[in-house]
């Protein structure tokens, strides 16, 4: 019976650390979609919002929920922003080019971070309406950190899936990840679709990082979670939203129990094991789509 007591709290912890890897895996795939540009600097964008979080809910002394959405509003206009003066002039050139310009944005990101009076290299965290409870369900003990996270990632997939299936903006984003040529024809605004949706990319990012404040702190170097989101961008099928969900939550329980059940260290290169062997068995990824485009 211990056992099993166990091997559950294990399972949802990876659930809840899966659905932190998700929503940075749905900005990977997000962009990735509208433009075919892996965004490297999810992570940092992801830093970047906590620190923003931190400064308007500890430094200023801010109610949680109000921090909370004006940190999101901060990053989707920095998002927006990056993408109209930094990735629209490069329009035309080779994908190879613009990635390397986003992991150039993230070394930017922490060297802005560093030099920033009150943020630095320290580490801080953030209290929130729900730090340090815990909730009991028989046997099992659940962070209430954990289930916040689980509920915000549940309401930000329904968000998405109503914003994407029911509104006309959202209409308009599909197409212009379809082919943006296309749209653009049929009066699709591309450009400013193209910068809300590094908008929306971003504002999820802050999210992630403010969500996991209570758990993890804040510090300059939290950007790298991006390293195990991307796996999970790339298992679920790079370009599948649907997949980056599901990408996220295998490698957050396949982490949880290689940690608890086997040797030190193989927590560690477990989303990079996974990866590699879907990636030998499926090389598109679990929910990859072939697409036919006419000409």
């Amino acid at each position: 019976m211990q056992g099993l007591i166990e091997f559950t709290q294990m399972i949802i912890s990876g659930v809840a650390t899966g659905c932190i890897y998700a929503i940075v895996a749905l900005g990977f795939v997000l962009i990735y979609k509208a433009s075919e540009i892996v965004n490297f600097a999810q992570g940092d964008l992801m830093m970047l919002g906590a620190f923003l979080g931190f400064s308007f809910i500890t430094l200023l002394g801010m109610p949680f929920y109000l921090g909370l959405m004006l940190a999101l509003a901060c990053m989707a206009l920095i998002g927006a922003l990056l993408d109209r003066v930094v990735l629209r002039p490069m329009a035309g050139q080779p994908v190879f080019a613009i990635v390397i310009i986003t992991i150039g944005i993230g070394f930017v990101i922490r060297a802005v971070v560093i030099s920033v009076p009150g943020w630095g290299t320290e580490t801080y965290g953030i209290a929130t309406p729900y730090s340090g409870g815990v909730t009991t369900l028989g046997g099992l003990v659940i962070s209430n950190e954990h289930l916040a996270i689980i509920g915000a990632t549940l309401a930000l997939v329904i968000v998405l899936y109503l914003f994407f299936r029911f509104t006309m903006l959202g209409v308009a984003m599909q197409a212009t990840s379809q082919n943006q040529l296309a749209a653009y024809y049929v009066g699709v605004p591309v450009k400013s679709i193209l910068s809300m949706i590094w908008a929306i990319s971003a504002a999820t990012a802050a999210l992630v990082g403010i969500l996991l404040a209570p758990i993890t702190f804040v510090h300059v170097n939290m950007g790298f979670i991006g390293l195990k989101a991307f796996p999970a961008a790339v298992i679920g099928g790079f370009g599948s939203l649907p997949g980056a969900v599901v990408g996220g939550l295998i490698i957050g329980v396949v982490e949880a129990l290689a940690g608890f059940y086997l040797p030190e260290g193989f927590k560690d290169i477990a989303a990079y094991v996974l990866m590699l062997l879907v990636l030998a068995v499926r090389p598109k990824g679990l929910f990859a789509q072939s697409v036919a485009k006419k000409v």
